[in-house]
């Protein structure tokens, strides 16, 4: 079904629609909280990530999210010194105040499930290797686990000599 008349916007709301349904797993039956969760973790993320890495994220995200983790951001400061899982929360629970309450672990957990889900792999090794240790702990091991093994059968069928 096209609501836009234009198939690549209409391909880029679908994408965003998945995004959103996955949160809404954790989260529950509510889009305008699963937005609000993808916007506080992105920005969050985004936040705290060096500006080089935020960047190519942000490349690969669906438009109407990329528009998202993009507002509001001001590249030239330094990134946050979101050092541990306790800080990121925190920050999470500051950006969710007005929202009904939640498990921001499982929220957080959750929106970083959905890159996972979507995105290259190898990228997001690189994201998470760019947070700090008690960041990573956030992060899907399922995630990290796909791009090993994906380098791994790269790897095995590119550097064998004849």
């Amino acid at each position: 079904m096209t609501t836009t008349s234009l198939p690549i916007f209409d391909k880029t709301l679908q994408t965003t629609h998945r995004w959103l349904d996955e949160i809404m797993e954790v989260v529950g039956p509510d889009r305008h909280l699963a937005w609000h969760v993808l916007s506080a973790v992105l920005h969050a993320l985004r936040d705290r990530l060096p500006m080089e890495t935020a960047a190519h994220l942000g490349s690969q995200l669906p438009v109407p999210v990329r528009g998202l983790y993009y507002d509001q951001w001001h590249p030239a400061e330094v990134p946050e010194k979101l050092r541990t899982r306790e800080a990121f929360l925190a920050r999470l629970g500051a950006e969710l105040r007005k929202a009904r309450p939640l498990n921001l672990t499982d929220a957080a957990q959750a929106v970083f499930q959905v890159p996972c889900n979507h995105l290259d792999k190898g990228q997001l090794v690189k994201v998470r290797n760019a947070l700090p240790k008690g960041l990573r702990a956030l992060w899907p091991k399922n995630c990290i686990a796909v791009a090993r093994d994906q380098r791994r059968a790269q790897g095995d069928g590119t550097h064998h000599s004849q």
